[in-house]
């Protein structure tokens, strides 16, 4: 008999043909993520369960003893799933870093673009058909050749964008790391957050969960330049959004780019007035490849595991 596997919402064509040719799978073809309780009941129902963004694996989750023995998460972030209750149930866990991080990166570099260059603010002059033409001193913004970024967290995202700020526009590169890195370019590793945060563009890009939660908080966004620029595209919660709210209202801060929010997918009506902030809806892996990528990177978690062989990719 094949084993059972609960898929939590719908992922590419291609993937979910080679789940069904392996498990006996079940999608649950729902947008929302999957709710606590919900979560429990996965846990008890299926030998597998490949989770998405959200689903909400917490540690009551794996209070009962589980069936399910594998978690084969689609994303390289798993704060939604609490990884010590599932250690201690004997479930688990995998993720798919690597497959991200390149498009990770570019989005970064896009809204640090967006952001720096005003460009939302312009395109909804555009729209609206209240833009009377070019003029000198229109919409004057950033330059971000030459200038420098301050990267929070330099793992293989981070280190993309680093590669892309350095090579592509000139930067120099600071960045602040939990432990010592060599990111393979001139880059300098700063001693505290606070030297990182004084750059011309701050660009947040460590993992989520507890350690990481409000990392980036109004002492963190203080150290910023009035002219800086922040962008983050690691977990929502990694930045106390009141405090970011207010930094940008009261311009002490130029901008900030967000792919991820703190209550996601809620966003605050403060946070969407502002015309100096570019606002996405989480499009960081939004590219077909690199989500079929992500999804066979689960599936061959899941093959390894029930073939009685080291998973690829635990966390």
């Amino acid at each position: 008999m094949k084993p059972t596997l609960l898929v939590t919402r719908r992922l590419p064509d291609r993937v979910l043909a080679a789940l069904a040719a392996r498990f006996d799978m079940t999608l649950r073809d729902e947008t929302a993520p999957l709710t606590p309780e919900e979560a429990a009941a996965a846990l008890a129902g299926y030998d597998a369960v490949l989770p998405t963004l959200g689903d909400g694996f917490r540690a009551a989750a794996f209070a009962a003893r589980p069936r399910a023995r594998i978690l084969a998460n689609f994303g390289v972030g798993y704060n939604h799933i609490d990884a010590a209750a599932a250690k201690a149930a004997g479930v688990t866990v995998t993720n798919t870093p690597g497959a991200v991080t390149d498009a990770t990166a570019d989005i970064a570099v896009m809204l640090m673009l967006m952001a720096a260059r005003r460009a939302g603010e312009g395109e909804r002059l555009v729209r609206s058909g209240r833009w009377g033409g070019w003029q000198p001193t229109q919409m004057l913004g950033l330059h971000v050749s030459g200038k420098t970024v301050g990267i929070v967290g330099m793992g293989r995202i981070g280190q993309a964008i680093a590669r892309r700020c350095h090579f592509g526009f000139g930067m120099t590169v600071l960045f602040h790391n939990r432990s010592r890195v060599d990111p393979g370019l001139p880059a300098r590793q700063v001693g505290s957050l606070a030297e990182a945060m004084a750059a011309d563009v701050v660009i947040v890009a460590v993992p989520g969960g507890p350690a990481t939660h409000h990392l980036i908080d109004a002492a963190a966004l203080a150290a910023m330049p009035p002219h800086g620029v922040f962008v983050n595209v690691s977990r929502g919660d990694v930045v106390d959004e009141a405090a970011l709210i207010a930094a940008l209202e009261a311009r002490r801060i130029g901008a900030a780019g967000l792919d991820v929010y703190e209550f996601e997918p809620a966003v605050p009506d403060r946070l969407r007035a502002l015309e100096n902030a570019v606002l996405l809806p989480h499009l960081g892996t939004n590219a077909l490849e690199v989500r079929e990528q992500m999804g066979m990177m689960a599936h061959d978690n899941l093959v390894a595991f029930f073939e009685g062989r080291p998973v690829l990719t635990p966390v």
